[in-house]
């Protein structure tokens, strides 16, 4: 190989090593997270029982739609926008969308307080408790998404570090109290303590007076991926409400132990999600034409790991689910089969996802997150009419394949407009 052949090679090297750099910093990090919030359910569920782990686990979606409001609104725009910018351009934008997320926590926290006040009962002091904790949990998620954003995801890593070694104090004095609420709360108060700390590793502080210009400034994908978004976690919170209303709070707590045996992929699923909508962009910049191979290569390696994964639990000894999910294993291992199913179809759907953000086709995705969205809701109502817990885990598994279909046909139109139109949609109003 001559000298000249080495230059022109090594740019292209670099350029892999950069994402695959990034990636892994992704993958570190939601490693970091999920293994946080593993370790609490697996906590919650051999500590209180089938049923106030349906209690937990209702509190837990419930933040689900409001996280995904928050990302909608404030940094899943910051990804699309802000990525890969200049460090001028790049405070700006963090400080005004942390304001945002830290605000929709204030707002609805205040909401989700004076509900659980109200509730009383089982499902109440958990409610008052997430009201409580929301500004904190927002604002740390917020920093992932603004490290990403600029490329150092290793800072992102390094505060989910912190939020799992501030989380095991916390666990200590919470099982002392023995409450859902107390779990709530110790949490809700550690992520509390990487938000602080955020502030010091970005040397920026929130603009709550920021939110107004950066909804406005963002309202062309803000509003739509804030449809998108709560729409895909108002689904998962239906579900669940229906189904603790069909069968019973316990088959809520059910869905939630299979879903934690799929953890540690799911772990992997959603730190690469992080980076994806970033990479797709730089892709979009860089070498239009590899967009599409780009998004198939990722959803089809997610799909596959998860088939792997949940092949694995499946030939898991009972002895072994129950210890790790206590009396929780025996009505979750029934479910391991379809929840896995629709695993893969969500890490089939991701990668479509990923370009349709990172080309900015809001309407297009808004269109695929309804549809899915309403499969799943009457796929997992339905199935709990007629099969209880089990047909509500294979009516969702049906629902999840049917949509990620549709994301891919979605995304294969957004690719052939943008062939004969180069104007992005990410600026139609």
């Amino acid at each position: 190989m001559t000298i000249g052949q080495e230059k022109t090679t090594t740019p292209a090297g670099s350029a892999r090593r950069a994402i695959a750099g990034r990636l892994s910093w992704g993958l570190a990090d939601q490693a970091a997270s999920s293994m946080s919030n593993f370790a609490v359910g697996i906590y919650v569920a051999r500590s209180l029982g089938v049923t106030a782990f349906g209690v937990f686990s209702l509190a837990w979606v419930t933040y689900g739609v409001v996280l995904n409001v928050s990302r909608g609104l404030a940094t899943d725009p910051l990804m699309v926008r802000f990525s890969g910018v200049s460090d001028a351009s790049w405070r700006g934008a963090v400080a005004r969308s942390s304001g945002t997320a830290l605000g929709v926590g204030a707002a609805i926290g205040a909401a989700c307080l004076v509900v659980g006040l109200g509730l009383g009962g089982r499902v109440g002091p958990a409610f008052a408790c997430l009201g409580v904790v929301l500004p904190g949990l927002l604002l740390q998620d917020a920093w992932r998404f603004s490290f990403f954003a600029a490329g150092t995801g290793r800072k992102a890593f390094v505060n989910d570090l912190v939020w799992g070694i501030a989380l095991v104090p916390a666990m200590v004095v919470a099982a002392r109290a023995g409450s859902v609420a107390a779990f709530v709360l110790a949490w809700g108060a550690s992520a509390a303590v990487a938000a602080v700390y955020g502030c010091f590793q970005s040397g920026i502080r929130p603009q709550l007076t920021g939110a107004r210009e950066w909804l406005r400034e963002q309202r062309d994908l803000g509003y739509r991926y804030l449809v998108e978004n709560v729409s895909l976690s108002g689904a998962s919170q239906l579900r669940a409400y229906g189904l603790g209303t069909i069968v019973g709070v316990g088959a809520v707590g059910a869905v939630r132990g299979a879903e934690l045996l799929l953890g540690p992929f799911l772990a992997v699923l959603m730190g690469l999600s992080l980076v994806t909508v970033p990479e797709a962009a730089r892709v979009l910049r860089r070498a239009p034409h590899r967009l599409g191979t780009f998004c198939l290569l990722l959803g089809g390696g997610q799909a596959a790991g998860a088939l792997l994964w949940g092949g694995a639990l499946l030939l898991m000894p009972d002895r072994l689910g129950e210890l790790v999910l206590g009396g929780v294993w025996h009505s979750a291992a029934e479910l391991i089969a379809p929840v896995t199913l629709g695993v893969v179809g969500a890490g089939l759907g991701t990668g479509a996802a990923a370009g349709l953000r990172a080309l900015g086709a809001a309407r297009r995705s808004l269109r695929s997150q309804l549809f899915a969205s309403a499969c799943y809701v009457s796929g997992g109502l339905g199935g709990a009419a007629v099969a209880g817990t089990v047909g509500s885990a294979w009516g969702v598994a049906t629902a999840t394949v049917s949509g990620s279909a549709v994301w891919w046909l979605q995304l294969r139109s957004a690719l052939r407009e943008r062939h004969h139109n180069p104007i992005p949609e990410v600026r139609t109003p």
